[in-house]
């Protein structure tokens, strides 16, 4: 695929968080997106590396106004930072052409936790709830907790586990629980061990998110977790490849392997999209599941992000012994690692999106 004969060469960054002030500037062969400037090459595109830090928001735009589009590669929180910068940095070029993947305003409606309440009609969804103040949380946590024994919590914008947590009822609830009620917690940020406590001091320990836009969702624990966790690559609308991985996030490691390899995850299997044993999941996101989510949050094809992923866990099995899903989450700020066979669906979705925005 071309950018059009006769066309101007268009220019696309690929952006991420790092040290602008290395005197090393990056070699897009030696980065970790080097399949992707590939790609972008191959089709016609100049493709340049864009190095984000919070101190050189000025000199960022004026490397990103020229361009026609951005693919961008941050996640919301790493070592304390988050992207109370960088996203108003990346509306305002967007408000001046820029094509954005993924734009904050799609990130907010896709990216957070809250598309799991948003989109539970959908055939992925769950038992789902919103929290969106501490005084709602404490009302109605306790009695749900009470009704199925365990409950996860997830804050709205996070990765990497953070602030993701299993809650358990060693005993079966007789009446509501209350602020002295013990309770057995696990966070999914790696390493973390099991905790008992009162449920009180628990729900006081998530009060930090509720901070400012923070809120909470209350999701059903899914019992078939040990199974794995399937990752949907997305190029937009399509499929693009799979990953299949053994987790250990709110799974307690027995008490021998506490901090050791075995508590780790298993390695991310990949797989592209043909993947026989992923069909039937593909063909419900692409026929089903995407245009529903769409239609919801509605959010146009182009602005979609170029790269995307959906975690999803299996659900209960249909009585005819079929398997289920479950959406766990939408990654969509910095998807890393991705399949080989992703490259191509991504360059492809940005260039393709990146016309379309100058069209318009």
């Amino acid at each position: 695929m071309s950018t059009g004969s006769g066309s101007p060469e268009l220019k696309i960054g690929l952006l991420w968080r790092g040290n602008p002030h290395s005197e090393n500037k990056p070699i897009p062969e030696n980065t970790r997106m080097a399949p992707v400037f590939r790609a972008l090459a191959a089709m016609g595109v100049a493709a340049e590396p864009v190095v984000y830090a919070d101190d050189v928001v000025d000199q960022v735009r004026e490397q990103l106004l020229p361009l026609d589009g951005v693919l961008v590669w941050v996640d919301p929180i790493t070592n304390g930072e988050d992207r109370s910068k960088l996203d108003p940095l990346l509306r305002d070029v967007a408000s001046h052409g820029v094509w954005v993947s993924a734009h904050p305003d799609v990130i907010l409606k896709m990216g957070t936790k809250e598309v799991l309440v948003r989109t539970r009609e959908i055939g992925w969804g769950s038992d789902t709830h919103l929290y969106r103040t501490i005084e709602e949380f404490r009302a109605q946590f306790p009695p749900r907790l009470a009704d199925s024994g365990t409950r996860v919590l997830k804050q709205n914008r996070g990765n990497g586990g953070i602030g993701v947590w299993k809650v358990e009822l060693p005993q079966p609830a007789e009446g509501v629980p209350d602020a002295q009620t013990e309770v057995r917690v696990l966070h999914a940020l790696r390493g973390s061990v099991e905790e008992e406590m009162t449920l009180g001091a628990f729900m006081a320990r998530c009060d930090r998110y509720f901070a400012g836009e923070g809120r909470i969702i209350d999701q059903a624990f899914q019992p078939r977790l040990p199974e794995g966790m399937i990752r949907c690559y997305m190029a937009q609308e399509k499929v693009a490849g799979f990953g299949h991985q053994l987790i250990r996030a709110l799974m307690p490691p027995p008490p021998a392997d506490a901090g050791t390899e075995a508590a780790l995850p298993g390695p991310r299997i990949m797989h592209g999209p043909a993947a026989p044993q992923f069909q039937a999941l593909k063909t419900l996101m692409e026929t089903e599941w995407i245009p529903a989510m769409q239609r919801t949050l509605t959010i146009d094809t182009n602005s979609l992000p170029a790269i995307w992923d959906a975690d999803f866990l299996h659900g209960p099995k249909t009585p005819a012994g079929e398997d289920t899903y479950v959406l766990c989450e939408i990654n969509v700020s910095a998807v890393s690692p991705f399949p080989d066979d992703a490259v191509e669906p991504l360059a492809r979705a940005a260039v393709a999106s990146v016309l379309a925005a100058k069209k318009a």
